[in-house]
């Protein structure tokens, strides 16, 4: 799952990238307003992590213009601003919740995920392959009711797949949706492929994820095979 983090405080931007990539996200990093705010516009994020003063253009205006354009992207503030008036003004312009510096990590995470439970309620809570399914907001797998424990990336490798189920996804896309943007190795995707393949598919006599030569791979429902 991407999100996006525009925080101006460079090191605690890499701070928080870190600790979300470990509970594996896959997550951007924006250091002013205005590079924000086209990130946001023009990237696929699950979530919006959003500092109010920041250069260029303020946190306010960011989330302001992103709901204007219709972008339901969902959006937690997080920001030194700890008074009532400006929570309020974050809530009142778009923002979906908000947490004042300093603030707990661990109260941040799950913040993180109840957003995630939020937005799907207006998207399949389980995303279904066949008799393969993931919990996106529970991040938990299940093949034939059978659980499957998998790492942060291989879920978010197989999350990715199951969005475009029965479409071929390069193996550049896996990459930008499923780590962190310096990874750029396609050898990360095969061996989580690998991986995959051996508990979703082999361990069940299943061959669901698909390769599809000159461009990466797919996830389809197999079961026709038995």
């Amino acid at each position: 799952m991407r999100i996006l983090v525009v925080e101006d405080e460079v090191d605690l931007a890499h701070t928080l990238h870190t600790g979300l990539t470990a509970e594996g996200y896959s997550v951007d990093l924006a250091h002013d307003g205005r590079q924000g705010l086209w990130m946001a516009r023009t990237g696929e994020y699950a979530l919006v992590v959003l500092d109010l003063m920041l250069p260029g253009l303020n946190g306010y205006k960011v989330c302001a213009q992103l709901r204007r354009e219709g972008n339901a992207t969902p959006i937690l503030v997080l920001t030194a601003k700890d008074g009532d008036w400006d929570e309020a003004e974050a809530l009142d312009t778009g923002a979906d919740d908000y947490l004042a510096k300093p603030f707990s990590y661990m109260v941040l995470v799950a913040r993180l995920r109840a957003l995630v439970r939020r937005a799907a309620a207006v998207a399949p809570p389980v995303l279904a392959v066949g008799d393969l399914s993931l919990d996106v907001a529970g991040r938990i797998c299940r093949r034939a009711g059978v659980r499957v424990e998998l790492t942060p990336r291989e879920f978010a490798v197989l999350e990715v797949l199951a969005r475009r189920a029965g479409q071929a996804v390069s193996k550049a896309d896996l990459l930008y949706h499923a780590w962190p943007d310096e990874a750029w190795d396609p050898n990360l995707v095969e061996a989580r492929v690998s991986a995959l393949r051996k508990k979703v598919d082999a361990a069940f006599h299943r061959q669901s994820l698909q390769t599809v030569r000159g461009t990466g791979y797919r996830l389809v429902d197999d079961r026709e095979r038995d």
